[in-house]
């Protein structure tokens, strides 16, 4: 199996990280990867913001917290009824991606640059699970405040992102459902 393969093969998404910094060439190659992804005609949509400070990853996961308790129980994650839970998992980074909302394509281009970042961070032994649940955050009155604090660009949204560090958890590859894949010829 060649390399680019064996590193799909290989990567999960981990749940808990060492304190370990990752650093500054490694967040610089994550980075490079990110916006050397392809977009639909090249219109990149996206803007990434690498964010360290450990205070404002606790700032923005109780707003998730705090959004998500509010719904009912059968529509939230059964983690949050663990108290210690935290949606970045404690990673001491986390690339959050804003997308224009004007571009339809720009979920889709946001999603394909996460996978990047996903697959860079597994070639360089480092860990990372891709997020989606962060969005409630900007989903509250503190929405704006965030969206200043990652410099997301005038009336652009989170669209999704991804915590990445020194994996302390060990992980089997998920089970591959039958039925999903069709080949006509």
């Amino acid at each position: 199996m060649n390399h680019t393969l064996s590193l799909i093969a290989s990567r999960r998404s981990h749940r808990a990280y060492l304190p370990q910094q990752i650093t500054r060439e490694q967040l610089q190659a994550l980075l490079d990867a990110a916006v050397q992804s392809p977009s639909a005609v090249n219109r990149q949509p996206w803007h990434f913001t690498a964010v360290q400070n450990a205070a404002l990853l606790d700032e923005i996961n109780q707003a998730v917290r705090e959004n998500v308790m509010k719904k009912d129980p059968s529509l939230r994650s059964p983690r949050f009824e663990d108290e210690a839970f935290h949606v970045f998992y404690h990673a001491p980074t986390v690339i959050f991606i804003a997308g224009d909302p004007q571009n339809r394509w720009a979920e889709l281009d946001c999603g394909i640059a996460v996978q990047n970042i996903a697959l860079a961070a597994e070639s360089m032994g480092l860990g990372s699970v891709i997020l989606g649940m962060p969005r409630e955050a900007f989903q509250t009155e503190k929405a704006p405040a965030f969206r200043k604090a990652l410099f997301f660009p005038e009336g652009w949204d989170y669209v999704i992102g991804i915590a990445i560090g020194h994996p302390c958890d060990d992980k089997d590859a998920h089970p591959v459902q039958e039925n999903k894949v069709c080949i006509v010829e």
